[in-house]
């Protein structure tokens, strides 16, 4: 019980902004906890088990959400009200996400750390409203977004085969961080700039 009584994640926010997200941890903490049965129509569950999933979904709305459906008894019934309210939130997101996933290229990027960390943003973003991105789309969207001065390295990593993208990504940032040492190298002891001692 008093696990059930403590925030486990982010609260719902009064704008249901984070809605996807935190329904998904909803579910799976209610899932470990085996209250999941408690939000679906007509539960046969005890009031035991009801009253504790109601405790935490209530821990876990915004104060003034939480007093917007404190009278009801069911967790079924908050729960088909928040669904009802904010599960829209997919046709607000989805197409912002599409169009960043569509706009995304390699070669916008500084690095391959700052290119990863915006892709898999895009991505979450995608799966939450129930997309699906395989290794071979991450691949896909990064051999074809190389900068074209970059073609032969795209071609050699092609050729390569990578089945998973975090190999290929893994590939790229040792990359980078081998040329970025070259580059540092040279630029501290540019060639010619060592006199070579004369021979006595």
């Amino acid at each position: 019980m008093s696990s059930l009584s403590k925030v486990n994640f982010k609260i719902l926010d009064i704008f249901g902004n984070n809605y996807l997200s935190w329904v998904l941890d909803a579910e799976v903490h209610l899932g470990a906890s085996s209250l999941d049965k408690t939000i679906t129509k007509d539960n046969k569950e005890s009031q035991e088990d009801r009253s504790n999933a109601l405790i935490f979904v209530r821990h876990h709305l915004d104060e003034a959400l939480k007093s917007h459906y404190l009278r009801m008894k069911d967790p079924y019934t908050p729960w088909t009200k928040l669904k009802d309210r904010f599960d829209h939130q997919k046709t607000v997101i989805l197409p912002r996400a599409r169009y960043e996933w569509m706009h995304l290229r390699l070669q916008d990027f500084k690095s391959v750390s700052e290119y990863n960390s915006t892709l898999f943003q895009i991505v979450s973003r995608l799966k939450l409203c129930g997309e699906t991105i395989t290794d071979a789309d991450l691949l896909e969207k990064t051999y074809s977004t190389f900068h074209a001065s970059n073609i032969l390295l795209q071609q050699k990593y092609c050729e390569r085969q990578f089945r998973k993208y975090s190999e290929l990504i893994s590939c790229l940032l040792v990359t980078e961080q081998n040329n970025e040492l070259l580059l540092k190298n040279y630029q501290s002891h540019p060639a010619g700039s060592i006199v070579a001692p004369v021979a006595p």
